[in-house]
């Protein structure tokens, strides 16, 4: 009896944690076609301005990659009415923090102010996308910024280029085959007219989505996106290109070498369906179980009984269009790469051949849900995943509400058929990340 009752005040504590975290909010489009959200929060005297705009590396001429992530950089010199250095400057002395990100298919810029500094927050992002500063001083300075944070991240970075090596092969004929931040002979190349076009034809209002939460009323910020953006005018329509890749037929194996090393690892990577898909989410839960913590099976496997692997893991690399299903490991012992490849092998056949225990699926859950409540316990969090809910699941901002539910309705058997589907040894690329001598 006992234990029936605290099974069910279990239970009842899930619903009512489930119904307490669906996310309120507002949403509506200006007349040039700015999409708004707005999410009001009194908890903390917090507010998070967020601006995420739908172009990334996939929107960019193959002979001109790098140029959104340029213009990450770019859009923080001024503006007609702020000075060259003063934007970061303007955000610090107010107490707030801002930062930007470029992936393949979004640029992300936001501020992170005390809620009395709202207007503050939306004056700044009305400047960078009214009339921001391009001209060839920037353009100059921020190539050298981007050449540095290239050698840093990637060309001096342990194991930092095998993203680019595995997507050339797993994307070849997409523009998801070259990295975000591109090619530096392309950027010095540009002339100041093509960024110019760039920034016109993509960092318009309709190609947009300001979203905003934290200590806001809502009416009063409405008013304030009304001064401050409704005389941007809206750009031409932003017609996105549709790429359709033959599925791989054959496995791919390729080496690469790497000077900033002295542990080799071995990848093998999977192209899967992109973010929208049902599939995606199913891979993810995949990823969970073979790597998802100490407990994980192929960390357990490897990593504790055999001791073959230092480190081993498997991510799902979800994009728009498509997404790279990841796993790779490093040796422990001067164990053969092949050898580790065949045990990741095993337990990814293993998910293909059983089902996994109830006890497996109830575990992923509360995994999953826990992530879910902890991206969205910061302000800036939960306006990014609104903006992502609108801006890459055919424009319902409600996503954000409706994933939890997508994750309870995955079942043991599509785990299987999804692992069997897409993790096949014909349809993968193998890297073999060596050190270079």
């Amino acid at each position: 009896m006992k234990k029936n009752f605290l099974l069910t005040l279990a239970i009842t504590g899930f619903c009512l944690s489930a119904s307490a975290q669906k996310v309120k909010f507002t949403e509506y489009d200006l007349p040039n076609g700015l999409h708004v959200i707005l999410h009001e929060d009194k908890t903390a005297p917090v507010v998070a301005v967020s601006v995420m705009y739908h172009v990334g590396s996939k929107d960019e001429d193959p002979q001109r990659t790098g140029f959104a992530h340029f213009f990450e950089h770019l859009l923080f010199e001024g503006s007609d009415n702020l000075k060259r250095g003063e934007f970061m400057k303007t955000v610090s002395s107010n107490g707030g923090e801002n930062n930007a990100n470029t992936s393949q298919d979004r640029t992300f810029y936001y501020e992170v102010f005390p809620s009395n500094q709202l207007e503050l927050g939306l004056w700044l992002e009305s400047e960078r996308m009214l009339h921001p500063k391009i001209d060839e001083v920037g353009v100059k300075t921020q190539n050298e910024v981007v050449k540095e944070e290239k050698r840093l991240r990637i060309d001096n970075a342990p194991y930092g280029k095998f993203t680019e090596k595995i997507f050339s092969h797993l994307f070849d004929g997409h523009p998801y085959r070259w990295q975000p931040i591109g090619s530096m002979e392309h950027l010095d190349a540009a002339k100041l007219a093509e960024f110019i076009a760039f920034f016109k034809k993509y960092y318009v209002p309709n190609n947009a989505v300001l979203s905003i939460a934290g200590d806001l009323d809502i009416e009063k910020t409405k008013a304030l996106i009304a001064k401050y953006f409704t005389e941007v005018p809206k750009g031409a329509p932003v017609v996105k290109t549709v790429y359709e890749l033959k599925p791989l037929s054959k496995q791919i194996i390729d080496t690469a070498y790497d000077a900033n090393i002295q542990i080799p690892a071995i990848f093998a990577a999977y192209r899967v369906p992109g973010m929208k898909s049902r599939d995606s989410k199913v891979l993810q839960m995949i990823s969970t179980i073979l790597s998802g913590g100490a407990s994980s099976r192929l960390s357990t496997k490897m990593v504790d009984e055999k001791k073959t692997a230092l480190q081993v893991a498997a991510f799902n690399y979800s994009l728009e269009d498509y997404g790279a299903y990841i796993t790779l490991a490093l040796p422990n012992n001067n164990t053969p790469l092949n050898d580790l490849l065949k045990d990741i092998d095993a337990e990814v056949s293993r998910l293909q051949t059983d089902l996994i225990s109830e006890s497996e699926l109830q575990k992923l859950q509360n995994q999953f849900e826990n992530s879910y409540v902890s991206a969205n316990s910061k302000m800036i969090g939960l306006a990014e995943n609104l903006a992502d809910g609108y801006t890459f699941h055919d424009k319902d901002t409600n996503n954000i509400n409706e994933e939890l539910e997508k994750v309870r309705s995955i079942t043991r058997e599509e785990i299987r058929e999804v692992a069997r589907k897409y993790l096949n040894k014909d349809q993968r690329v193998v890297l073999y990340y060596l050190p270079k001598k």
